[in-house]
């Protein structure tokens, strides 16, 4: 069976310069771009779940003022109008970091990446340096990740993240400015930074798709399997393409494996080892890779839709029994009484809906989406990677429901950037290869792949650990979030094409997911907030150097 590759551009200090001209260019010509960061850690996880708002936002703000951004993902989609509806160019970038300033890093989160292949002698080596807080003299000229932040925020396109809080505020922190004090002041700034709008895909995964689980990678393969569906159904479905690269940049770039979903998890019928409740519910388990039981996300989504299956079987026969045995009553009423009659059937419409969560917003959805078999089929499906989770962000993604085993013995330590030693032996530091700016041509995912595949020998298809996750990198945990939201918008505008002057997609529109509570925490400016002086001051660089 046909496979293919998605292809994730590593971006460091020795082609970062090389790069620019192409990276920009995706920004500025994107339709939306979604971002996503690997952290050295966030901190107390009790006080990242406080009750109150404005008490999580300045925890959150501690974390980014004492740890650092490790690696920065960017994932531009592009949607292609020539070509049949729904279909994206997706080029997408990973950035490997250095803040040039001490921060703490912490040994739960070190340990993840390193067991998630994050090479640490890579980013001391090769990660592109920045600095936090303010700028430091005339900045906005020059080629660096601040700069390259502010290039995000004058293409104003809507940007997507994944439970999107601590996201921005350690992008602000990090490559902006200093955060202001108050939460009021970060969503005025963060509305005029992005005036296209910041949408947030878990909570377009809980409260627009209604899934049982909301975590990233969960997410990313439902809308797969469901745009499966769609295709299978000769229904309007997503089709994603990529750049075709050339030889000349093999040596950084990685691609992410993937075959066709009925080969990545039909094989779950044989499976003997159990679901992981933990993973299954929140993404996360203390126990890590050590865990004796299945982290598969495939198996994982077997499971529920074969739960679901079950429930509404068993509410059809329900019905069906209370109906039957009603029926002589009902013909009894219908001799004395129409009216009640009429009651007793307007109650008995049809099966008991109860209000859930996982019921699919595909199934009503679709019946309002007209057939489109002027589409090529979706040709790159679910990937053969698991968890997609680390400790770092296992409370940033998909956190935060109660679970805060592992996070009790909570350890930090001061690193310096010029520190030596601290580094795993996951990965080799990848070659160098000089790069032609903007080079690649685009690949049409019905095309067999030409190239040699010289990286896919550095990816495992499979794990001897049955709950071994694959790969962490920030670069495609984007692609799935920007992926996930350009699903969703498909389903929330059917056929209708014309966007119109308002806002890109109005029911997630600047709302920010907030766990265990059951509002978002909407970005925009009240009467009674100002936006910060640093923010301002920034603006104003930014427009008058953009």
């Amino acid at each position: 069976m046909s496979r293919r590759r998605v292809p994730v551009v590593d971006v460091q200090s020795d082609n970062f310069a090389e790069l620019w001209p192409s990276m920009v260019l995706a920004l500025r010509t994107a339709t939306f771009v979604a971002v996503d960061t690997e952290l050295s850690g966030l901190g107390t996880r009790k006080s990242l779940l406080s009750p109150c708002i404005e008490e999580r936002y300045k925890a959150v703000c501690s974390a980014a003022r004492t740890r650092s951004v490790l690696s920065l993902g960017v994932a531009c989609f592009k949607r292609l109008p020539e070509k049949s509806e729904n279909t994206y160019l997706c080029q997408i970038y990973n950035l490997t970091l250095l803040c040039t300033e001490d921060y703490v890093v912490e040994p739960q989160s070190v340990q993840f990446l390193v067991q998630h292949g994050f090479d640490f002698n890579k980013q001391y080596a090769q990660g592109i340096p920045y600095h936090k807080g303010n700028d430091k003299g005339n900045e906005a000229q020059s080629r660096s990740v601040r700069t390259f932040f502010l290039e995000l925020i004058r293409a104003k396109k809507p940007l997507i993240l994944h439970n999107g809080l601590i996201d921005l505020v350690f992008l602000y922190q990090c490559f902006y400015a200093h955060l202001p004090d108050n939460l009021g002041t970060f969503t005025a700034d963060l509305s005029e930074m992005f005036p296209a709008g910041i949408y947030d895909t878990k909570y377009a995964s809980e409260f627009e798709t209604r899934f049982v689980a909301s975590y990233l990678e969960y997410a990313y393969k439902k809308c797969k399997r469901e745009n499966c569906k769609l295709k299978d159904s000769s229904g309007q479905h997503l089709t994603v393409e990529f750049c075709n690269y050339p030889d000349n940049m093999s040596h950084y770039i990685d691609y992410r494996h993937c075959s066709l979903e009925e080969e990545s998890h039909n094989v779950g019928g044989g499976n003997k080892v159990p679901v992981c409740e933990k993973f299954s519910a929140y993404g996360w388990c203390p126990k890590g890779v050590k865990c004796p039981q299945s982290h598969n996300i495939d198996f994982i989504i077997d499971e529920d839709d074969k739960l679901w299956e079950e429930k509404r079987k068993k509410r059809k026969h329900k019905w069906k029994r209370r109906k039957n045995t009603e029926e002589p009553a009902k013909v009894f009423e219908q001799e004395s009484s129409g009216k009640e009659m009429e009651l007793a059937q307007n109650g008995e419409e049809g099966p008991p809906r109860k209000q859930s969560c996982y019921e699919p917003a595909a199934a009503s959805e679709l019946a309002e989406i007209t057939a489109n078999t002027e589409g090529r089929p979706l040709e790159e499906n679910s990937m053969d990677i698991e968890a997609d989770v680390s400790s770092d962000t296992s409370t940033k993604r998909e956190e935060g429901l109660g679970s805060t085993e592992g996070a009790a013995a909570q350890v930090a330590a001061a690193v310096s950037p010029s520190a030596k030693g601290n580094a795993s032996d996951s990965d080799q530091v990848e070659g160098k290869s000089e790069v032609p700016a903007g080079a690649g041509s685009v690949h049409h995912p019905d095309i067999p792949e030409t190239e040699a595949g010289h990286a896919a020998g550095k990816e495992k298809e499979s794990y001897d650990p049955p709950s071994q996750g694959g790969t962490h990198r920030a670069g495609f945990d984007a692609f799935m979030t920007g992926y996930i939201m350009a699903y969703v918008w498909m389903l929330k505008k059917g056929t209708d094409t014309d966007t119109g002057a308002g806002p890109w997609l109005p029911d997630c529109h600047n709302k920010l997911y907030l766990s265990g509570k059951s509002v978002p925490l909407q970005i925009v400016k009240s009467l009674f907030s100002k936006s910060s002086k640093a923010h301002s001051q920034k603006m104003k660089l930014a427009w008058a150097s953009g």
